[in-house]
């Protein structure tokens, strides 16, 4: 992680101007901070959310200060049909995107309903199934009009507390990172990098280099969406303690 310092957006202020990012899941406790960094670059913006709280409608405005233009979408997409029918529509918003930053999140509730096996193979296709067509239909959209670009699927689940949370995180991780993988492979050839983010599975904090807050993760996407992250695509990147 040392390649992904907090000044990378003074090295990718130039290069990302103008650029068109769709940023989809937002809530109030996930993606602000992505938000606000490229907002801050003066990009084109496409910000998708299911919670308009007062917090996320002042996010909004604020956006619209920085960001070239922006456009807020409204609609669930929490099934694979319609996270697809949203990427068609979104896609076209600006003639296209350049990067494409995707958000879900595993709560403590969720985690605490799972009983048996087949609860928990449900949870994460409920999750990643989304997550998964997005990427596809994003990337279709990035070949269509001749488009190289980014596309990072982000999984945010709390820090796990025990044996039974950490394993639920490294099964989550695995799926993803499988997901991941394979996406990755296929739209190689097109120039379009598939990258994620994360639950590290373990909870005792012996393990290596990770993503410890919402910041890091923006630093991150800078990182991937720029120049510098280029040769970089089919890795999860591990975080820690993201989502409630």
């Amino acid at each position: 992680m040392d390649r992904v310092g907090t000044s990378v957006e003074n090295d990718v202020s130039k290069e990302l101007s103008q650029a068109r990012i769709l940023i989809t899941g937002l809530t109030g406790t996930s993606g602000i901070d992505v938000a606000r960094a490229f907002a801050d670059l003066g990009v084109r913006l496409v910000v998708h959310t299911t919670e308009l709280s007062p917090e996320l409608v002042e996010l909004f405005a604020f956006l619209s200060q920085s960001a070239s233009e922006i456009r807020l979408h409204t609609l669930d997409i929490s099934s694979a049909n319609s996270a697809a029918r949203f990427a068609q529509t979104s896609a076209q918003a600006f003639g296209g995107v350049d990067a494409a930053i995707n958000m879900a999140s595993i709560s403590a509730d969720e985690i605490d309903a799972i009983r048996d096996d087949r609860d928990l193979d449900v949870l994460i296709q409920e999750k990643l199934a989304p997550l998964a067509q997005l990427t596809r239909v994003i990337a279709n959209r990035m070949c269509v009009v001749l488009s190289e670009g980014l596309i990072l699927n982000v999984l945010n689940m709390p820090e796990p507390r025990d044996a039974r949370s950490a394993a639920v995180a490294g099964f989550a991780r695995t799926a993803l990172a499988s997901m991941i993988a394979q996406e990755a492979r296929e739209w190689a050839s097109k120039g379009i990098r598939i990258n994620g983010v994360g639950p590290r599975s373990y909870f005792d904090g012996t393990a290596g280099a990770y993503l410890s807050n919402e910041p890091d993760i923006a630093s991150l996407a800078l990182h991937l969406a720029s120049r510098r992250g280029r040769a970089l695509s089919g890795h999860v990147f591990d975080a820690s303690g993201m989502g409630g």
